[in-house]
């Protein structure tokens, strides 16, 4: 029988490395809801683009990111279903009735540049489907992330 030593070693895996932030998704426990009218709700970012989500680059500048920018006061145990219909409000192209939305936090890196992160979809009158239920907090956001919602 072979050692350990004989096995053949993997190659290393082409492109830049994983961004892991906290652990692993099967990890997480699912949180207790927040008391919302106890807690103060925090200040979340979201850009919004149709076709596609905004680059890293754009973020890149302090002050200089997408005009696109809608500000929404929320709280960590917020569904993707929850932001879903908010941005539905403000953004004509997401109430269609085959729109699917797209959803990323953007954050920087150890380095300081901006990474965009695909955490999940939802669709615009899909109750139900995609990643409707899922949390701000189950996907790893973070307070100071912005999100960025990419409606196609």
């Amino acid at each position: 029988m072979a050692g350990m030593g004989d096995m053949p070693m993997r190659p290393a895996r082409p492109g830049p490395p994983l961004q892991h932030r906290g652990p692993p998704p099967m990890a997480r426990l699912r949180p207790e809801p927040i008391d919302r009218e106890k807690t103060c709700p925090l200040l979340l970012r979201v850009f919004t683009r149709v076709a596609g989500h905004h680059q890293n680059e754009e973020f890149a500048v302090r002050g200089k990111e997408p005009k696109d920018e809608v500000q929404i006061y929320t709280w960590k145990d917020a569904t993707l279903r929850e932001l879903t219909d908010l941005v539905k409000e403000v953004a004509l192209p997401a109430r269609k009735r085959n729109a699917r939305l797209s959803f990323a936090f953007v954050y920087p890196d150890k380095n300081g540049r901006f990474v965009v992160r695909q955490v999940g979809s939802t669709f615009a009158y899909g109750h139900g489907r995609g990643d409707d239920a899922k949390t701000l907090a189950e996907l790893g956001f973070q307070i100071g992330d912005y999100l960025s919602v990419a409606i196609m």
